[in-house]
């Protein structure tokens, strides 16, 4: 049975009450000093319920502040992860032979990247390892994004093409570690079962879910696939999982490789028929949100189904019918050759004629 707390109001009416129990002849007015003492109990009272509802909070990890969250993860070596930085590559174009340097900074938008590692300019290019200066996911860049030099190098163009920046998190929620230590109760180490492959990946930083496909390889090998929020984690990112993953899987994996889906983007023509109060550029961009929302829960080698993309067009305010075009049936991974992922690409919105 549930135990009901009392108002600071209850309180002092019970302490009251106790007073006139004991002298009927007790003056218990607003303006007496019996008032004034029950007001003043009733308040410590009071307090000492919260802190007891406070204390039950913390005994159980699903309602426990931070703080103690960790604490509670703590006993099961779970830590909250730290926030990531992006990193990929980008294309400089410019004179063959041009030099550019470590450390010199890219600016896209109002974030700051910089180059990693030197590189020189040949057959008109060069491909240049870079990384975020501020971590986070809004450091990822997932379509080619043109930005520039700081200060560009003589012989090097001022423009560069940043390209496949991932990796790049935002520091552990207490939702996200919260989720971690109930699937390690639920879930207890067991061996080397798929869920502690899970388990182990997603403890590294920058990792934000993990697929696990046993045998994919052959007979004793374990292959898993992860993310970085919704895109693709760095190289720093798979190499760090796989390091760590090497340290504590079981003898019986004898070979363990951490590998990044491999995006497959999906084109859509779509032809709608509208109310008259909504126009084609409006509908259009609500179609791409809607399938935007709709990609961000497809995992990898998850097939896409297009009698669902029509149930999540027609439910669009505005709508009254639509023809898919294309694709015009469900796409599908074979996940045992490649590990595709499925994400939005261009979107062609009509109106029916």
């Amino acid at each position: 049975m549930a135990f009901n707390t009392p108002t600071l109001e209850e309180i002092r009416d019970d302490i009251l009450r106790d007073h006139l129990s004991l002298n009927p002849q007790a003056d218990v007015s607003v303006d007496s000093d019996y008032y004034v003492r029950a007001s003043a109990l009733a308040s410590c009272v009071s307090g000492l319920y919260s802190h007891q509802k406070w204390i039950v909070r913390q005994a159980f990890p699903d309602t426990a502040d931070s703080e103690y969250l960790e604490m509670h993860a703590s006993l099961r070596k779970i830590y909250r992860k730290n926030a990531n930085y992006a990193a990929g590559t980008a294309i400089a174009t410019g004179n063959d032979g041009s030099v550019i340097a470590e450390g010199l900074q890219i600016l896209n938008g109002e974030n700051y990247y910089e180059v990693t590692t030197e590189a020189v300019i040949q057959n008109g290019t060069a491909t240049l390892n870079v990384r975020s200066l501020a971590t986070g996911e809004s450091q990822n860049i997932i379509k080619n994004t043109v930005a520039s030099f700081m200060s560009a190098p003589t012989g090097v163009a001022s423009e560069v093409t940043l390209q496949d920046i991932g990796g790049g998190t935002d520091a552990e929620s207490d939702s996200e570690l919260l989720e971690r230590l109930l699937e390690a109760i639920r879930n207890p180490a067991a061996g080397g079962t798929k869920a502690d492959f899970v388990r182990w990946a997603k403890s590294v930083d920058g990792v934000t879910s993990a697929f696990v496909y046993p045998y994919r390889r052959g007979s004793g090998t374990v292959d898993i696939a992860i993310t970085s929020g919704d895109g693709l984690p760095s190289d720093e990112v798979v190499a760090a999982t796989q390091a760590y993953i090497e340290t504590v899987r079981p003898v019986g994996a004898k070979s363990v490789l951490v590998i990044k889906p491999v995006i497959k983007t999906v084109d859509f023509e779509i032809e709608v028929a509208l109310d008259s109060d909504v126009t084609v550029e409006e509908i259009t961009e609500e179609i791409e949100a809607a399938l935007a929302s709709y990609f961000n829960s497809l995992k990898p080698a998850d097939t896409l189904v297009v009698s669902q993309i029509e149930a999540v067009i027609s439910d669009l305010i505005g709508v009254v019918d639509r023809n898919l075009i294309t694709p015009t049936k469900n796409q599908t991974i074979d996940a045992m050759r490649e590990m595709g992922w499925f994400k939005l690409g261009q979107v062609v919105v009509r109106e029916m004629s």
